[in-house]
This record gives structure tokens, C-alpha cells and sequence, in this order.
């Protein structure tokens, strides 16, 4: 494994032909991204990755308000960068993504916001305390399906008194993805994770604050790199330990991306509901009605399958929560989109009649 493929370089075409285009250009990974700009690895220590990832270089801000948030870099980006560290490298390309994870952001106006990119995998991260909510896990499923990305449900505090590991891995059944109930401070108990974590994979870590995000990647790393907090007593709430995403590279030879817990969750309107439930959706089939709405409609299989304990009622109702919400987002995107070929019509029909009056320059 090289240097550059300790931080999750692959040779594709379409890499291939973005360095062909920039002959003086070499790659380079995204690892922190903040508002003056990018901190980016061209490489890393094989031998020892976690200590030498920190040799991070300063990029400056790359095209902003030239294009929309999403469409600019984010942590486990590829770029290409000319020049040297630390006043005059720059960001000269964005390498496409073969994966990404989105999410609506925050505010009344429609935008996205990548969480990040070029990963293989994603550890939805839920203790099993006060933080275990199922309805929260299901959303963030949601935000992953259909990116690319395999979702790992973990578990974390299986050690603490009162956890119930063996009731929370029955109730998470209906998922359908891999659930692990680990104590994220024991590197054999998260040994079940390393399917995972081979060489050149990039995994990424969600989850909210005190969910022990930072615990389990100080103990893939083997150190205390990041720094952690207590919970509450009261409500096993966490404290934003982490501040903001960092990608870092594990002994293993894979990266990982550990992220500050997130308190909105809003789809982009890109999700596809059914793909997460398709329980859910398999019963609707059976409705009487095909546009049964699974309320007070008679004939509703849905409903009778709640009523028969065959399906829990609160993933019904998130069911169909997150279906209006991603309903409501897609209505959001659509407006957006056609604003955006508005303008552009209009910015052609005054370019041609600037042409018209003054001539082609």
C-alpha cells in the first residue's frame, strides 16, 4: 500500500483524465474544511498513520459563492492542488465522487450540505442509554440510502448497567442493515467492525453528541487522539467534543471520518422512502386503497399489522413523518432547479441582445 493509498487513493478513468487535464497538478485528499478554507494530505505514513496525518497543508477557499455548497469540496474529498504549502497551494479540480452523504442543512432556504465524501461505509452510532432512539436511526438511514454507501448500525455502551443489548438488536431488526452492539473503549469488543476497515476503505461516523464517536475512533487508533467528554446523568446528552469533521487513518490502513453530533437531520428531497422501508411499503401493496394514507381508511393492511404487533406503530408514523418531509424537500428542489434554468435562459436572451446591440466581442 503506498502513502497515497493510505488515505484512499484509487485509480479510476475519470480520475485518470482530470490529471491528464492538469499536467502540474497531484492529488490530494480533503481532511478538515473550514470557513478560510481546506486542510488537505497528499500522503501519509504508512508505518504510522495516525501520528503523521496531522502534517495537514492549508488550501485556500476553493471557487465559493461560484457554485452551490454541495458542489464544492467536502472532508474525504479528492482535489487536485498546485503549488506549495503554506501561502500559494491551491485547489485547481474537484475529482468527481463515487459516494457522498447529504443532508437538507439548516435555515428556511433550500441548500445542501455534504457530511462527506468518497466513503465506503457509514456507522450510524447510537448508545445504549437515554440516546437509543430508533425513529433518529431510521432518519439517518434514510439520509444514506441510495448514496453508495453501506450503512452499519453500532451500538456503542453495551458495558454500562441497564443497557440491553439483546432487546435493542431485536427492535432494529426490521432495518435490514448490520446492527453491532459494542463497548466502543475495547478494542476486541469493536473487533466485530473490522469487515469494514481494510485497507484503502474510508468509513464515516454519525451519529449525536455523547454517542461515543470519539471514544471508538481513539480506540481503532489505538491512541487518545480525540478528545472526549461525559454525558449528563439526566438525559445522556453529550457536549460537542467534536467540533468539526476530520478524516484520519487508522493502522488498519483504512480512514475514518469522525463527525460533530448533528441536532437537524432535514432530507434533501432526493431520498427514496421506500428503499428504507420496505416493510412498510410491502404491506401498502395490500391496502384496499391505493392511495390509502394508513389513518382511517378501511382495508388499511398497514394499520392492521400494527394492530396485530407485526409491525411497530412508531416506525409507521416515522414512515410516514419522513415521507411528507422528503415529499416537502423534493417540492423545495424542484422550485430551486427551475429557478436556476430560469436564469439561465435569461441570462442567454441578454447575452444575445448585448450581442445584437454592441456585436460579438
Amino acid at each position: 500500500m503506498t502513502p497515497l493509498q493510505a488515505i484512499g487513493w484509487r485509480e479510476t478513468p475519470a480520475w485518470a483524465e482530470l490529471l491528464a487535464a492538469h499536467p502540474q497538478a497531484r492529488p490530494a485528499r480533503i481532511v478538515e474544511q473550514h470557513r478560510s478554507g481546506y486542510r488537505v494530505a497528499e500522503s501519509v505514513d504508512v508505518a504510522h498513520p495516525a501520528e503523521s496525518l496531522p502534517e495537514w497543508q492549508r488550501a485556500g477557499s476553493y471557487r465559493k459563492g461560484e457554485t452551490s455548497p454541495e458542489a464544492r469540496p467536502a472532508v474525504g474529498d479528492w482535489v487536485l492542488v498546485e503549488g506549495e504549502s503554506p501561502n500559494s497551494l491551491r485547489i485547481v479540480a474537484l475529482l468527481p465522487r463515487f459516494s457522498a452523504i447529504k443532508r437538507g442543512a439548516a435555515g428556511e432556504h433550500y441548500r445542501q450540505q455534504v457530511i462527506a465524501a468518497n466513503i465506503d461505509s457509514a456507522f450510524v452510532v447510537c448508545g445504549l442509554d437515554a440516546d437509543f432512539n430508533p425513529r433518529r436511526i431510521e432518519r439517518y438511514l434514510l439520509l444514506i440510502a441510495g448514496s453508495g454507501v453501506q450503512p452499519v448500525v453500532v451500538l456503542t455502551k453495551s458495558d454500562k448497567d441497564g443497557a440491553d443489548a439483546d432487546a435493542a438488536l431485536h427492535e432494529l431488526h426490521a432495518l435490514g442493515v448490520p446492527v453491532h452492539a459494542v463497548n466502543a473503549k475495547d478494542r476486541a469488543s469493536v473487533a466485530a467492525l473490522d469487515t469494514w476497515l481494510g485497507e484503502g476503505r474510508c468509513i464515516v461516523l454519525v451519529g449525536s453528541s455523547g454517542a461515543g464517536k470519539s471514544t471508538l475512533t481513539n480506540t481503532l487508533l489505538g491512541i487518545e487522539k480525540m478528545k472526549t467528554g461525559e454525558v449528563r446523568e439526566s438525559d445522556a446528552r453529550g457536549r460537542h467534543t467534536t467540533t468539526h469533521r476530520a478524516l484520519i487513518a487508522l493502522p488498519s490502513g483504512a480512514c475514518i471520518i469522525d463527525t460533530p453530533g448533528m441536532r437537524e437531520l432535514k432530507p434533501t428531497g432526493e431520498e427514496d422512502v421506500a428503499e428504507s422501508f420496505g416493510d412498510i411499503e410491502a404491506l401498502a401493496a395490500q391496502c384496499r386503497f391505493r392511495d390509502c394514507r394508513h389513518a382511517k381508511e378501511p382495508g388499511c393492511a398497514v394499520r392492521a399489522a400494527v394492530e396485530r404487533g407485526e409491525v411497530d406503530g412508531g416506525r409507521v408514523a416515522n414512515f410516514l413523518k419522513l415521507g411528507a418531509e422528503v415529499a416537502g424537500a423534493a417540492n423545495q428542489l424542484a422550485t430551486r432547479l427551475a429557478q436556476k434554468a430560469d436564469a439561465r435562459v435569461q441570462g442567454k436572451a441578454l447575452n444575445k441582445r448585448l450581442d445584437e446591440k454592441y456585436g460579438k466581442h
